[in-house]
């Protein structure tokens, strides 16, 4: 199957993104209850709407395409193994940033063709600021009402080297390597927007060696390949999806100048 109009297509999955985005900042403006999940992660009544409302419209949407949602991950490898194509969606990335309110949590929805990210949607909701991108097409980003933009990764790299990295996760590995990255300034950010800044050229660089989950940065892996960036393993080959029984995503890079040989300064 074929999808003739991806460009329509996203457009439709930006307004889904946008929908669940007010469902969550509806909660964020009250008092909320947390609980946790079995791996101890929090959830809240937030994560559980804009999860059925994305559900619900890309089932509408594209009726024949499967859904893996972090709220609904429960699907055997022995099924999920012959999707050639598939949506992959956190419904709210960022839930510890959610509940410190710190306004850095977003909506993830991507769309898996072949273990790759094609198509991503990001939307940040306490900022009004949607990223967007098709993988071969472009990257785009729009605040609010204005204008939707081009963006571009950053190729040279700035010196300092602007590296983003987990708010709330400390990463002991990683203070391995910054000597071989200086002059570096090393900017804590939540959620994806790491890899959205990374897509929009203001920030080089975010390694990551702490855990994440495959709909943690799949949305946010298409648009910064379509800004022109890239995403990888340590070893330099494509970070991919769908390809085990576990959803967790290996160490990877995440860079915006594909010319400097990054994986040669995180080798063991």
């Amino acid at each position: 199957m074929t999808i003739p109009n991806m460009t329509a297509l996203l457009e439709s999955v930006s307004a889904l993104a946008r929908r669940a985005g007010a469902a969550i900042l509806d909660v964020y403006a009250k008092e909320f209850d947390v609980t946790k999940k079995a791996d101890s992660s929090p959830l809240t009544v937030a994560d559980m709407r804009s999860h059925r409302i994305i559900v619900e419209g890309l089932s509408e949407l594209t009726p024949e395409i499967p859904i893996l949602s972090e709220e609904a991950s429960d699907i055997a490898f022995e099924e999920r193994q012959h999707w050639s194509r598939y949506w992959l969606v956190d419904p709210l990335d960022g839930t510890k940033e959610f509940v410190s309110r710190n306004g850095e949590f977003t909506v993830n929805i991507a769309l898996i063709q072949e273990h790759v990210a094609v198509l991503g949607v990001v939307f940040v909701p306490i900022r009004d600021t949607m990223y967007t991108g098709l993988v071969d097409r472009g990257a785009h980003k729009q605040v609010g009402t204005q204008a939707r933009s081009a963006i571009k990764t950053r190729a040279p790299s700035a010196t300092p080297l602007r590296i983003v990295g987990s708010r709330s996760h400390s990463d002991n590995t990683l203070e391995q390597f910054l000597p071989k990255l200086a002059p570096y300034e090393l900017v804590p950010v939540g959620s994806s927007i790491k890899f959205c800044l990374v897509a929009e050229g203001t920030a080089d660089l975010y390694p990551r060696f702490g855990p994440t989950s495959e709909w943690d940065t799949a949305a946010a892996h298409a648009i910064v390949e379509a800004a022109g960036g890239a995403v990888v393993k340590l070893d330099g080959s494509p970070l991919r999806y769908n390809t085990k029984a576990e959803l967790l995503n290996p160490h990877f890079l995440v860079y915006g100048d594909t010319a400097r040989d990054w994986a040669n300064i995180f080798s063991w």
